[in-house]
């Protein structure tokens, strides 16, 4: 997930497709693909420029959640957790929280040793976007890859009360613990949600949460929580400050 300076107040989502000015069609105008109410709220698809550099958005509520411009936050969420993992598996298995605009989930499928890759995603539009949408072209092999499922429920939810145990749990729903889409999202970043964070991970597991910022606060609340090896890393942006993935690890 990205949150770019030019995007910190975005344009309405209910402006109108196509807008335009005095001197006609604007170029550089959102496009509004498509908007759904659902339970949560309202999420909207827009699309900023042309082929082949049409940028993809998604909007929440009113609120920025990510585009297709770059990926690099996404890529170093992935990243950044298989390369933290501590268990004994040499085929780790992961759960993604948040499909997006897929850039988490195309990078983990990508990667060889992934056994297993679960992604959790509560909105049922962003899904359709990626199975027959415009998403598709950035999705369309890892939807298709055996080792690759989507879950459509709410992640809090399911991390409450699934059965099954991960190497990787990388959770992407938020602008970060404290800049959350909905409320019931601060459910997560609390002492209930990383336990149950903990309890779905093995033994040397890591738990990855993207973050527009860091949070001292959040640091120590992981390590209340049980976690160890608590740390920060930053991903370095074109301009405004940087993002960062949250890393801790479940002792083994």
């Amino acid at each position: 997930m990205t949150f770019p300076a030019d995007h910190a107040d975005p344009a309405d989502p209910a402006a109108p497709a196509g807008p335009t000015g005095p001197a006609g069609p604007d170029p550089e105008a959102p496009v509004v693909l498509d908007r759904r109410e659902g339970p949560h709220g309202e999420v909207v698809l827009r699309r900023r420029g042309e082929s082949p550099d049409a940028v993809h958005e998604i909007i929440a509520n009113g609120t920025f959640l990510m585009d297709t411009s770059d990926g690099r936050s996404e890529r170093l969420l992935v990243d950044a957790a298989f390369e933290a993992v501590e268990t004994e598996d040499v085929a780790p298995s992961v759960l993604i929280g948040g499909l997006g605009v897929g850039f988490s989930f195309v990078h983990a499928a990508a990667r060889e040793e992934a056994r297993h890759i679960v992604v959790v995603e509560r909105e049922e539009a962003i899904i359709d976007w990626h199975r027959a949408g415009p998403l598709a072209a950035i999705s369309g092999p890892a939807l298709a890859d055996p080792r690759c499922v989507i879950l459509h429920t709410d992640l809090v939810e399911h991390l409450r009360t699934t059965t099954d145990r991960f190497d990787a749990l990388c959770l992407d729903i938020d602008n970060g613990p404290h800049w959350t889409v909905t409320e019931g999202n601060g459910e997560l970043y609390a002492p209930a949600g990383l336990a149950d964070c903990l309890r779905v991970l093995k033994p040397g597991g890591v738990l990855a949460v993207w973050s527009a910022q860091p949070s001292s606060d959040f640091e120590e609340a992981l390590r209340n929580a049980g976690f160890s090896g608590v740390r920060t890393e930053e991903i370095r942006l074109a301009r405004g400050v940087p993002d960062v993935v949250h890393l801790a690890v479940r002792p083994a």
